[in-house]
């Protein structure tokens, strides 16, 4: 059995006893946490697609621990122009463990 959620702005395929690392949800490590928005569920070959959510279905999961991604530089430049400008950002994740799925 598995699921399509969506957090964050991103999709994601999961099943019973996944790790993933998410968007930064604002639960505290060692909660559970429900994801509502489910937009598929495959029951053993029985598929329902959502419009654009399944009704009833939910993903429970516990939230494991929050952390932050690696660094990645953005570098803009205007050549001949003295111009050159480096930012860096980390993005704040949440790594979560799929308990159930529940359809």
């Amino acid at each position: 059995m598995y699921a399509v959620l969506e957090t964050g702005g991103k999709q994601y395929r999961v099943t019973a006893g996944d790790t993933l690392e998410i968007e930064r949800l604002t639960v505290e490590a060692g909660q559970a946490f429900t994801f509502e928005r489910v937009l598929l569920v495959n029951n053993d070959g029985k598929v329902t697609v959502g419009s654009p959510t399944v009704a009833r279905a939910s993903v429970v999961a516990d939230v494991v621990a929050h952390k932050r991604g690696p660094k990645t530089i953005a570098f803009k430049m205007k050549r001949r122009k003295g111009y050159h400008k480096t930012i860096g950002h980390r993005q704040e994740l949440t790594v979560v463990k799929i308990k159930e799925i529940k359809a």
